[in-house]
């Protein structure tokens, strides 16, 4: 469990507690600990079977995959997976591939909807760039309507495996994830995915990092009306 449902739940368990003291009563303490109960679930951290062939992607984050789409870039067309994390969902977020993070970008911003395709440049988020495995790969993770913050205690510089717990956004949200064109995409909208676990795409052959300095347009990428479309 992530050790903010211990916090959560904890907290909770000593409101009730003081409250059937202070009554006399259990009936007062029962909204305290349903509320408990609920943060120790939400706040689960299942181990995960990482995949260990070359070439893969996975998921970044449990939920439903709602859109997949190609988007033109200064460096270039991407492929785009968007998933959509509900309160249900496990909210522990893992790294898509092993690398390096070549940048870490956070933004304040406002809460909209995660479902909101708007969401992606204007809500809270946090954009993370990684290069391994001869690919760059960035992922974006976005509060949503109940999210009020995005965990990660990581920084550029650091290294980190794939499948690694890389961090968390509390409550409902959505995870972008922006590959290499030549990636062969695995899922389609309507599937549900797992992080770590599920397979989102692959490679069939090493893809070449970019060359020259980087260019920050993870952020503000658009859909190419020519080369891309939704499926």
């Amino acid at each position: 469990m992530v050790r903010d449902g211990y916090i959560y739940g904890l907290s909770l368990l000593m409101v009730a507690g003081l409250l059937a003291w202070a009554t006399g009563s259990w009936i007062w303490p029962i909204l305290p600990v349903l509320l408990a109960v609920f943060f120790l679930w939400f706040f689960r951290d299942p181990e995960r079977a990482i995949p260990s062939e070359p070439g893969l992607i996975v998921s970044p984050a449990d939920g439903l995959v709602t859109e997949t789409v190609t988007i033109s870039t200064p460096d270039g067309p991407r492929k785009r997976i968007s998933i959509f994390l509900s309160v249900f969902d496990v909210h522990v977020n893992r790294a898509p591939i092993a690398g390096e993070l070549r940048d870490v970008q956070y933004h304040k911003g406002q809460y909209m909807n995660a479902m909101n395709p708007a969401c992606a440049e204007r809500n809270e988020r946090n954009v993370v760039t990684m290069r391994g495995e001869g690919i760059e790969v960035t992922f974006k993770q976005i509060a949503g309507l109940l999210a009020r913050r995005i965990v990660f205690p990581f920084k550029a510089g650091d290294r980190v495996e794939r499948g690694q717990r890389v961090g968390l956004i509390k409550f409902g949200s959505r995870t972008d994830v922006v590959m290499p064109a030549e990636a062969e995409l695995q899922v389609k909208v309507g599937d549900r995915v797992k992080g770590g676990a599920s397979v989102i795409a692959m490679m069939t052959a090493g893809v070449a990092e970019p060359s020259g300095p980087r260019r920050l347009w993870a952020d503000s990428a658009s859909v190419d009306p020519d080369e891309g479309e939704a499926r």
